[in-house]
């Protein structure tokens, strides 16, 4: 077929490339749209701190007028400074099942960031390993959590055609809340508790100058303790300020709380209500009907995301994960929710995949791959 790339570099254009998804999704039903004035604020390069330490180009595929297919080449720098590691990244990639389209596309993306001297370009992330990523290969019969991707079954197949290996896989895992709780684990997490002096606290979200108090106290905990994780690359003062202020929105204080160990802050646990359980409705993709949308199915959420267990170095043997697991989902079985997703977990995170399979009786149903090809 006839196509061209057009290099998108207008406010107009942006517009376009965000506006554009909506011609890949027409028939799938789990598929969630996005807000579009969300999906505009993580690509302004002046809105997004993001991109005061990093690079980003969006280039369309076009045919007759319409938006074929889309791809945006980004360059890391703290990517690169964290990992000595000259790679370049993809992301924001949508495509109609053609080869030809799908080559073009990644081909313009690994050329821009190959003139700007990186030697590998790895994908999708979008934007960075803090952000949603990976293209999804297992688990198409459920729609996605808050935060997490979806994509037609053929992405990954049009990915590795056009000579894209995979590097990581990233799972994400089902928990049935009413399955978790035994008397058993109920024994286990009172003598941790009482052994560490464990208490925990919920952050703070109704008084402004200890809301930011936490909030420093998860960034630290955050960038300590996902330090050694592949890809992982610590999110700036502002980058996190930026995150903490959308999450907010959404937060329920029942799940976010900071862990502490004879008076010492060990962890931090962050779990969201799935409100693309309402947001599922919102055809549209615009911020008025979200709204009603989600105050009119509030009752449908039933499920949370478990985006954060984490825990520092030094108190990571002591069994203080254990107590957490057990008071998230102890906590879900009062209030309305009956699912959980834990997630998304590294391939071969083994303590976390243990956790979540053996102490969670969590399900591995969804699975994220990146890609990675040499320049």
């Amino acid at each position: 077929m006839d196509f061209k790339i057009i290099t998108v570099d207008t406010k107009d254009g942006v517009k376009r490339f965000v506006k554009s998804q909506w011609n890949f999704y027409k028939n799938h039903k789990n598929w969630v749209p996005p807000l579009i004035s969300e999906r505009l604020k993580i690509l302004d390069v002046n809105k997004n701190p993001f991109y005061k330490h990093s690079k980003i180009q969006l280039f369309t595929a076009e045919s007759g007028g319409k938006v074929i297919g889309r791809i945006a080449a980004i360059i890391n720098d703290n990517h690169i400074m964290t990992h000595n590691e000259n790679a370049g990244f993809f992301g924001f990639f949508e495509c109609i099942n053609n080869q030809d389209v799908a080559n073009a596309l990644l081909e313009t993306a690994g050329k821009w960031l190959k003139e700007k001297g990186m030697t590998v370009i790895r994908g999708p992330e979008n934007p960075s390993t803090n952000d949603d990523l990976g293209v999804l290969i297992k688990g198409f019969d459920f729609p996605p959590v808050l935060m997490m991707p979806y994509n037609p079954e053929y992405y990954a197949k049009l990915i590795e055609n056009s000579g894209f290996e995979k590097a990581k896989d990233l799972y994400a895992y089902r928990v049935k809340l009413e399955n978790f709780v035994t008397d058993k684990m109920k024994r286990v997490q009172n003598s941790l508790r009482e052994r560490y002096k464990i208490t925990i606290r919920e952050v703070n979200f109704k008084n402004k100058v200890q809301f930011k108090k936490d909030v420093d106290t998860i960034k630290d905990i955050y960038n300590k303790a996902w330090e050694p994780n592949w890809g992982f690359v610590r999110m700036t003062e502002e980058e996190f300020d930026f995150l903490a202020s959308d999450l907010k929105q959404v937060a329920d204080p029942k799940f976010a709380w900071i862990v502490e160990s004879n008076g010492k802050v060990a962890g931090f646990s962050l779990a969201l209500p799935d409100i693309n359980q309402s947001l599922i409705y919102n055809k549209s993709g615009y911020i008025v009907p979200a709204l009603w949308h989600l105050l009119t199915k509030k009752k449908k959420v039933n499920c949370l995301r478990i985006i954060v267990l984490g825990v520092l170095p030094e108190y990571q043997k002591t069994g203080i994960d254990a107590v957490m697991y057990y008071e998230f989902l102890e906590r879900g079985t009062k209030s309305n929710y009956r699912l959980g997703e834990g997630g998304w977990i590294l391939e071969d995170n083994v303590m976390m995949n243990r956790a979540l399979t053996m102490t969670m009786n969590g399900e591995l149903y969804k699975i994220y791959r990146v890609y990675d090809k040499k320049l």
